[in-house]
């Protein structure tokens, strides 16, 4: 059964990663995409990255490990991990009012190491917004999704100015 569980949540991290590849090579605008670089090491950016995220009011729910599947599939990498986090009320709660939001909760962002340097990227809400704001009705998750990346851009920007 573990085994199971370890195979869907393996499934969602590579499906979240392709989304997110995708998104880099598909769009010539890198609107859709936040990044950011630190010069420190991966541990101190990952201890920071989760420091930053709970200073801005999000609870970390998961920190999954990447780089041990795409080293299985033959692939060379260092550190690479993906950090979901979010408000407990806001999981909960939207996916009810909007199920085909589900996916795309928790919200994530991607570390990995790259030679010396930690590389922190995250999809922009406003790639997904026009699929679930289309009338004022929804003025409320436009509003959720303009705080989300607001907050998501701090988060990077404060991680990659680390010293």
């Amino acid at each position: 059964m573990e085994m199971k569980n370890y195979m869907n949540s393996f499934r969602q991290v590579s499906l979240l990663l392709l989304t997110l590849l995708l998104s880099i090579n598909a769009l010539a605008d890198h609107k859709n995409l936040i990044m950011g670089r630190s010069y420190e090491a991966f541990p101190e950016t990952m201890s920071a990255l989760q420091s930053e995220i709970k200073n801005a009011g999000y609870t970390i729910s998961m920190v999954q490990r990447v780089d041990i599947g795409l080293t299985g599939m033959g692939f060379k990498t260092d550190k690479y991990r993906v950090v979901f986090f979010g408000k407990l009320d806001e999981i909960k709660s939207l996916p009810k009012k909007y199920p085909k939001l589900t996916p795309y909760l928790p919200l994530a962002i991607t570390i990995f190491a790259e030679d010396q340097e930690t590389i922190l990227a995250s999809m922009s809400p406003r790639f997904i917004a026009p699929d679930f704001i289309k009338t004022e009705e929804d003025n409320e998750l436009k509003i959720i999704f303009e705080r989300w990346e607001h907050d998501i851009e701090n988060i990077i920007e404060k991680v990659s100015n680390i010293e």
